[in-house]
């Protein structure tokens, strides 16, 4: 490897001056009520000048013309230069050259200090292209230079060492305004002798609760996030020795480090995670306006014994609550889930199993939605007595989910989801009748007893065992219903 070696030359004293430029940057900053905001702090990210409002939200930040003599820097011998986006350099240990560069938001992306003699390549400072800018420091003096980061640079030397980087434009910077419980503002301005009219906003701090989340809470990643994906589309696991069959289908351009929002579709009698997943592209939900970009399925195969007779989610007993918590844990450790957004779609059998989750997974499950569903011939775990979003479809001829059965495994919700009471225990909201299919187009009704983070929805119909309904105009309903149930979180 070749080293670089850099003439030493004396710094020359007499002609080595550069002009300050003048400027008034004045301003007012209110909030987004239009009261101004007293004591918010103004800093200009790369001039260095601050500033803080007055009680009438004004601040200003004067500069006049002057001089400045880079021959203050000392009579040590130095060499300073930029050539092709490098700054190469030479002094002695009493002057060192003080590197920063900022981004033209004013984020300072680099720091140093550098002493005796070598080089820094600015192009490997930055980590993407656009206009940067460089301020270095000797001694007392300081000298800036605004670049762009592309294939070339700009050369830029001083022709006998003897003096700082030239400043190819001093009337730019990024100006930050704080202030307590408000965001941090930052503007780009392209001239500094101005006057701006500034609105900062309120900061939103997110409300947080003993059991459950705020609506609209901010994700909250998995352990998988950042993990490169390695599961399949279809792939087995086990629990309990016994083998489920997964269907699994990722967002388009899935993105390791953005959680997302993940959707259990469980089957029904006589179907299957296959059906589900590739037939019925998960209750039709995969179709939904940013179902494709934003939403995680999976479709998990219920139990077939050694005979081939289907006992999907093994009545009677608790092995499936058993592996979907193993599962969900193993989905969450391996792909980029928003742990807070998770939810169990089913229909028929399929509703009945997560009918059955909604009992004890209430800290595991934001919400389910249930088309067909009844409380019967199911393992019902003791219910913990928690609040879980609940969505529920039933026809009003249905032989086999009659809705007599269906009202039975809503009312069971309703006892937990109750707007919490004085002391923040949920209370019972069966109290409230819901209006219900009578003739015309289907009806659903949003209970208003309710927690509102804990929303339940009841739609009942002209028709029979069905998932996917349609009025008298043939468009489905209940698709997009569930859809919009899901994404209101």
């Amino acid at each position: 490897m070749k080293r670089a070696i850099f003439s030493v030359f004396p710094i020359v004293l007499a002609t080595a001056f550069t002009a300050a430029s003048a400027f008034t940057l004045s301003g007012t900053v209110k909030n987004e009520s239009d009261s101004p905001i007293s004591g918010a702090s103004i800093k200009l990210a790369i001039a260095g000048e601050t500033a803080t409002t007055d009680s009438d939200g004004k601040f200003k930040i004067e500069k006049q013309d002057s001089i400045v003599s880079i021959s203050k820097i000392g009579t040590a011998p130095g060499f300073i230069e930029i050539s092709d986006g490098v700054l190469h350099f030479s002094q002695s240990p009493n002057t060192p050259v003080q590197v920063s560069i900022f981004d033209m938001m004013g984020n300072r992306i680099l720091q140093q200090s550098l002493q005796g003699s070598g080089q820094v390549n600015l192009r490997k400072s930055v980590k993407a292209q656009g206009s940067y800018v460089a301020r270095v420091r000797v001694g007392s003096a300081q000298q800036s230079i605004r670049f762009t980061a592309e294939d070339t640079y700009k050369t830029y030397s001083s022709a006998h060492a003897h003096a700082l980087l030239k400043v190819e434009d001093d009337s730019k910077d990024t100006l930050i305004v704080a202030a307590k419980d408000y965001d941090t503002l930052r503007v780009f301005l392209s001239k500094l002798d101005t006057t701006l009219s500034l609105t900062l906003k309120k900061k939103v701090i997110e409300q947080t609760y003993a059991f459950g989340y705020a609506m609209g809470n901010a994700p909250t990643p998995s352990k998988g996030c950042g993990k490169e994906n390695t599961l399949k589309d279809n792939f087995t696991f086990t629990s309990d020795s016994i083998e489920h069959e997964i269907y699994l289908t990722l967002p388009e351009n899935y993105d390791k480090d953005k959680p997302y929002r993940l959707v259990f579709g469980m089957h029904y009698m006589g179907g299957s995670a296959k059906n589900v997943a590739t037939k019925e592209g998960y209750y039709g939900l995969r179709n939904q306006k940013g179902a494709k970009e934003n939403t995680i399925f999976v479709a998990p195969h219920g139990y077939t014994d050694e005979n081939g007779k289907e006992n999907p989610w093994r009545c009677g007993d608790d092995k499936d609550h058993i592996f979907f918590d193993e599962f969900l844990t193993y989905l969450n450790e391996n792909l980029c889930v928003d742990t807070s957004r998770v939810f169990s779609v089913g229909f028929s059998f399929g509703a009945m199993f997560s009918n059955s989750l909604a009992q004890d997974f209430q800290h595991r499950l934001r919400g389910v939605v249930v088309f067909a569903t009844m409380d019967q011939v199911i393992y019902l775990p003791k219910n913990k007595g928690l609040p879980i979003a609940w969505m529920g479809t039933v026809g009003m001829d249905d032989p086999l989910c009659t809705p007599k059965l269906g009202r039975s495994a809503r009312d069971r919700i309703l006892k937990n989801n109750g707007k919490p009471d004085a002391e923040g225990n949920f209370t019972d909201a069966r109290g409230e009748e819901a209006e219900e299919y009578s003739g015309g187009k289907h009806v659903c009704y949003d209970y208003k007893t309710v927690d509102p983070r804990f929303p339940v929805k009841w739609c009942t119909f002209d028709g029979k065992h069905a998932y996917n309904a349609s009025d008298s105009d043939g468009k489905v309903w209940t698709t997009p219903t569930a859809w919009e149930f899901i994404t209101q979180f």
